[in-house]
């Protein structure tokens, strides 16, 4: 039998006024909650940016890109923890257009 896994990417925006452990931890934890369920690939943390327009009040975030490969359920899971967690400003889950099959 044969698993689907889709390749996708994920950009979050963390509030920029927590603590660099904090933020490390939010990181963190958003990138293990995928590696349980998916294999990620790659973790780009831009860093602080201006936001185009003010979040909260807030000029600022702090933004990581993550790629990774998971089976479709993932990526609703995910978006569903974004909305829960107040330290996330913003958060955007896009699959990739090639998927790979991968034997269980």
């Amino acid at each position: 039998m044969e698993k689907t896994m889709n390749s996708y990417e994920t950009l979050f925006v963390v509030n920029p006024e927590l603590s660099e452990e904090a933020t490390k931890a939010v990181v963190d934890k958003f990138t293990a909650i995928i590696g349980e369920a998916g294999t990620v690939t790659e973790v780009k943390e831009w860093g602080k940016r201006r936001l185009a327009y003010p979040i909260n009040d807030l000029n600022e975030g702090y933004y990581v890109l993550v790629d990774f490969e998971a089976e479709p359920a993932l990526p609703t899971e995910l978006e569903r923890r974004f909305r829960i967690d107040e330290a996330i400003l913003r958060s955007i889950v896009v699959r990739h257009t090639e998927k790979k099959a991968v034997e269980a």
